[in-house]
């Protein structure tokens, strides 16, 4: 189910990420969206997990029946072993609201430009219709089977999406090497032009030297890149 529930989410995430990094290099895309994130992560399992586990050793099993009893607000028992925890709880319901709004405009926005054709620029009325529509799907699988219902219907639309990640992988793993071929390529041609001219600009001025008539460089059409 863990799986399938990130893959799920893959179209969207994916998708968003994409046209925030336009621009930026691979190397930046994995520094910043997931080598950072990952580290962030496992500094929260590690403390958080740590401070209950080392609780949970010495007896006390508040944490325990708090998950047992309901998930979603065990994070709220947690933070009462925290001075100031009504302090932290107040920053857990902030965090938590931005997440699932920043997350539905996301989700409204991918959808939104994939019914336009991919269009980047479609009317914002639009978006708000595709949010209301996510918002009102989500809350009809949270009345009728609560959130087991959501979480079973968000993981089996995750499957056919597993198959196509697949030949994702391997799309971008030839899209990456043809530019690579393509950017070596671009490289030579450079290089060759570069020796070129300097044999020409050598041998100009030995000639300068003897009061020979100078030789003028042909000039060449540089080749594009579409062209290689």
């Amino acid at each position: 189910m863990y799986w399938g529930w990130w893959i799920s989410w893959s179209p969207f995430v994916g998708t968003f990420i994409a046209r925030i990094s336009r621009g930026r290099t691979i190397k930046e895309f994995i520094l910043c969206v997931l080598i950072l994130p990952a580290l962030v992560t496992f500094l929260w399992f590690s403390a958080f997990g740590g401070i209950t586990m080392r609780d949970i050793l010495q007896g006390d099993t508040a944490m325990i029946a708090a998950v047992n009893e309901n998930i979603s607000t065990a994070i709220y028992v947690f933070f009462e072993k925290f001075p100031l925890a009504i302090v932290l709880k107040s920053l857990g319901v902030i965090l938590i609201s931005s997440f699932i709004i920043t997350s539905a405009d996301s989700g409204a926005l991918v959808v939104d430009s994939i019914t336009s054709s991919g269009s980047p620029k479609t009317r914002p009325m639009q978006r708000v219709i595709w949010a209301i529509a996510t918002g009102l799907i989500a809350a009809v699988l949270m009345y009728g089977g609560g959130l087991d219902a959501l979480q079973t219907v968000v993981t089996i639309s995750g499957l056919p999406f597993a198959i196509l990640l697949v030949l994702m992988c391997f799309s971008l793993f030839r899209g990456i090497n043809e530019d690579y071929q393509k950017s070596k390529r671009k490289d030579k041609l450079l290089e060759r032009e570069t020796y070129r001219k300097n044999i020409l600009d050598l041998v100009n001025q030995e000639r300068k030297e003897k009061n020979l008539e100078k030789i003028e460089s042909e000039p060449k059409k540089t080749p594009k890149i579409t062209d290689l």
